[in-house]
């Protein structure tokens, strides 16, 4: 069996990381039933291996993921959240090694408004969107915040201003990470895309 194979099937791919030699990186998913997921590379340059590591604990830290052994990474509540943890991978990639790592907040400045956009949540897995400050166009911004973050997350809508993850748990240091793209989900799916189109996953013959 080739290593693609062992690997599973690649759910999300990073051409070059900017951080480290350029090298392309992959998250692949292991299983589809309670799935797991890997972060891999195929380059051999050295420190390649620490580089990979330090995404894991970037993506444990900002998706709420945990290990599940041999360097996996899953949800706790069994669930694939693929659309989410390909978000996760790519802001784990942006980051350069060795840096501090944090959740993101609950709260984030919406720009195009000038208000500050807060996601809280309750027992049963909701996340109200709310706003504070002196901006304008409140509720029209706040069902943008929440649309992306259904967008983002694949999150179901509540009612305008109210999302959850299809699982019903929550996911809280996830849904921080989400909020900071949500406010201009489309520029971020265009950027994406536009990353996606600059490279492909080199073989090991081909890489380094």
């Amino acid at each position: 069996m080739s290593q693609i194979q062992l690997l599973g099937r690649r759910v999300e791919l990073l051409p070059m990381d900017r951080h480290f030699e350029e090298i392309s990186v992959a998250l692949y998913c292991e299983v589809d039933r309670d799935p797991v997921y890997r972060v891999h590379s195929y380059s051999q340059k050295v420190g390649t291996a620490e580089r990979l590591s330090f995404i894991r604990d970037a993506m444990a830290v900002l998706g709420d993921l945990e290990g599940s052994g041999d360097a996996q990474l899953r949800f706790s509540c069994g669930h694939p959240h693929e659309v989410a943890v390909k978000r996760v991978f790519l802001e784990a990639c942006k980051l350069e090694t060795g840096a501090d790592l944090t959740a993101r907040p609950s709260e984030t400045l919406d720009k195009k408004s000038g208000l500050t956009m807060i996601v809280q949540p309750d027992d049963d897995g909701i996340y109200k969107v709310a706003a504070t400050g002196d901006g304008k166009n409140a509720d029209r911004r706040m069902k943008v915040v929440a649309g992306g973050l259904a967008k983002l997350g694949e999150m179901e809508a509540v009612d305008d201003t109210s999302v959850r993850f299809p699982c019903g748990a929550r996911h809280d240091a996830l849904v921080g990470l989400l909020l900071v793209r949500a406010p201009n989900v489309r520029a971020i799916l265009r950027e994406d895309e536009a990353q996606a189109s600059r490279g492909v996953l080199a073989a090991p013959s081909q890489q380094n």
